[in-house]
């Protein structure tokens, strides 16, 4: 504070001494306040399909080196027997303890084709599907496909180890 100068036309108002009965009154008031509440226990998050893998998994899925156990084909299928497909191939996957699902949903179409669209319905939706899924806390990614597997026409589910190992 020593090196401080004021600036011009302002002048600081004088500091006055604190006084003792007005300390002790502050002191009193704030032992009264009532002491705050106990901070609630934090739930832990539930982990979101996609982010729990290593980059093992990202290079080993690039260089076409992951293998899947079981494959679901959505080919042919109407939105909800795709779902409903979708549903029993994960939960017989889980019963088996495979590690990866290949879900084979199509390609998308040619830029040249006569219907306007981005992608097939099936494919569109599949991100919600998981999601929503009874079975999403037992999913621990999706990535897409391998060119050897299917490429833009599939994905790689990859399900969480069973408690066992």
């Amino acid at each position: 504070m020593a090196s401080v100068k004021p600036l011009r036309g302002i002048v600081a108002p004088p500091v006055a001494p604190a006084e003792p009965a007005l300390a002790k009154k502050k002191a009193a008031t704030l032992s009264r306040v009532p002491a705050a509440a106990p901070p609630l226990p934090v739930k832990p998050k539930p982990q979101k399909p996609g982010v729990t893998l290593d980059g093992g998994w990202d290079r080993r899925i690039s260089r076409g080196l992951v293998s899947p156990d079981s494959a679901i084909d959505l080919h042919g299928h109407t939105l909800a027997s795709a779902h409903a497909m979708l549903d029993h191939g994960l939960e017989r996957a889980i019963a088996r303890g495979d590690r990866v699902l290949l879900l084979v949903t199509g390609n998308p179409p040619r830029p040249e084709s006569e219907r306007p669209h981005a992608r097939g319905a099936i494919r569109s939706a599949v991100s919600d599907w998981i999601a929503s899924s009874r079975h999403a806390g037992n999913i621990a990614a999706v990535r897409g496909a391998h060119p050897r597997h299917g490429g833009m026409g599939a994905l790689y589910i990859i399900l969480r180890r069973g408690r066992g190992g």
